[in-house]
């Protein structure tokens, strides 16, 4: 599997990277020798970035990670989190250090890879909802430049999540070194552009102004939490509900949406619906890994395989496009 620079971080990352939330529950919900075995096969087939959060299972993903990557002495990149609560938004610095004290002691690390604001914002602080504006991103992005000379972290990022306008403005302040935007093939407008009354949220191709800004892209939601699979069965160990981001209101209708995407395996494009939201994702040229969270072995070997098979073939990524337009 192809590494690729994560924009001027100095990290070199896998071109599918190892969820480690909720979503795909392995390495919250899975039984270890299980969660041992998968991440060893990971590392095996090239994958170099793991991402988790203190958010995943309050906080068992940063310990099964930690200890799964120390028994298996990896040398691996190691992104995580901080998310600011409601009480918290008052001493931003201070609980952003506590935080990333919190999250090496369960990892059982000395330094982390790449940290990520993982708070929403918008124009204005809304402590109640966990918003942040603008000058509080400045606070969190040089406390973060304060964790890098102390040698805590290496390089730092946040979530693209929030309004269109406040996501923009984050990018171009260049106070950032990476950013996780939601991309798939119900939402590529962070990828592409989409027409006026597109029905979701619509990024503004912030996937190209981060990448021409040097900014490292870690594409998310690339199955839209699993609607992109077709179906709306769930693995045992996956979370039971998921709410969607930036597309449909409602899960089902996600499944329902993905069937439009079928005739790529009609005409033997694809295998199914899982290797075509993954090798879309992967045709975007500034997406440095595409994140899937992963419930088992076979899900990785799949997604693997997938992955390099490489970027879909021109005329169908035309096709899919003319469709998102339509």
């Amino acid at each position: 599997m192809l590494t690729q620079r994560l924009g001027q971080t100095g990290l070199s990352v896998s071109q599918l990277g190892f969820g480690c939330g909720s979503m795909g529950g392995l390495l919250v919900r899975g039984d270890y020798p299980t969660m041992r075995q998968v991440v060893a096969r990971a590392i095996d087939l090239g994958t170099t970035y793991f991402d988790t959060a203190p958010l995943y299972g309050n906080g068992q993903s940063e310990v099964n990670l930690g200890a799964v990557l120390r028994e298996l002495q990896a040398d691996v990149v190691v992104g995580t989190k901080v998310r600011l609560t409601t009480e918290e938004m008052d001493d931003i610095e201070g609980a952003v250090f506590r935080s990333v004290d919190a999250s090496l002691r369960r990892l059982g690390r000395d330094s982390i890879d790449l940290l990520q604001l993982h708070n929403r914002f918008g124009p204005d602080t809304v402590p109640e909802r966990r918003t942040l504006d603008l000058p509080d991103l400045a606070i969190v992005a040089g406390t973060f430049q304060a964790l890098q000379r102390q040698g805590k972290i290496r390089a730092w990022g946040l979530t693209g999540l929030g309004t269109t306008e406040a996501i923009q403005a984050a990018i171009a302040s260049r106070a950032f070194q990476s950013i996780q935007v939601p991309y798939n093939l119900l939402n590529p407008s962070a990828g592409m552009a989409v027409p006026d009354g597109f029905p979701f949220q619509d990024y503004g191709q912030a996937i190209d102004r981060a990448g021409q800004q040097g900014m490292g892209v870690i594409a998310i939601r690339i199955l839209a939490g699993g609607a992109l699979a077709g179906t709306p069965e769930r693995h045992p160990i996956a979370a039971r509900t998921v709410d969607p981001i930036a597309s449909s209101a409602d899960y089902q209708a996600d499944v329902a949406r993905a069937q439009r995407f079928g005739f790529l395996m009609d005409e033997g494009i694809v295998e199914n619906l899982v290797e075509a939201a993954i090798r879309f994702v992967i045709s975007q040229p500034h997406v440095s890994t595409a994140l899937l969270g992963i419930s088992s072995g076979e899900q990785l070997e799949a997604a693997v395989r997938y992955v390099e098979r490489g970027p879909l073939p021109a005329d169908a990524l035309a096709r899919i496009g003319e469709m998102q337009t339509a």
